[in-house]
């Protein structure tokens, strides 16, 4: 079996939009094994350079060179708050109604709260929003994805920072339904 680069990078982005937790592929040259959502012991990865591999660790380990390739990983939320405080809220609420929604990452990426830096945000603190409407983008391997509020309602509390990285099922804001 043979995966070139696009394939690859189609095939992480197709799992990074669903369910899927792990992964496995294997073949007599090269085993693959994506996971997702479960923390990694912090490790040094072996040195393939001399055999002409790159080496990737978090996301993706292989047992051989063959299915190694170069991908931009993002820090967990573990090392993220052990290097800093965590950014201020946009909206400081004192309480969290039950009622809320809280609308989530379906993908690792980096978040962004309007189309272009020189744009308006989508949403805002306060807003109304309706099902539907395009409330942020998620890049996620130079793909740029539109997410759709699910819900109408207000929206309540931003919990990212513009240009944040963001990983899977992490909440982005919070929406008052109605």
């Amino acid at each position: 079996m043979t995966l070139d680069f696009n394939q690859l990078r189609e095939l992480l982005t197709a799992i990074a939009q669903t369910d899927i937790a792990e992964l496995t592929l294997k073949s007599a040259d090269f085993e693959l094994t994506v996971r997702k959502g479960i923390p990694m012991a912090t490790s040094v990865a072996p040195d393939l350079s001399s055999s002409g591999g790159n080496t990737i660790s978090g996301l993706v380990s292989t047992s051989t060179p063959a299915a190694t390739l170069p991908t931009p990983l993002t820090p967990s939320p573990a090392s993220t708050t052990a290097e800093a405080a965590p950014p201020p809220p946009v909206a400081a609420t004192p309480t969290v109604d039950p009622k809320w929604i809280e609308v989530k990452s379906p993908m690792v990426g980096t978040f962004y709260r309007s189309p272009a830096p020189d744009e308006p945000p989508f949403v805002e603190v306060g807003d109304r929003i309706r099902t539907g409407q395009t409330i942020c983008i998620i890049e996620a391997m130079k793909l740029m994805n539109e997410i759709e509020a699910e819900v109408s309602g207000q929206v309540m509390e931003l919990l990212v920072q513009n240009g944040e990285p963001v990983e899977y099922d992490q909440p982005l804001m919070r929406i008052n339904p109605g």
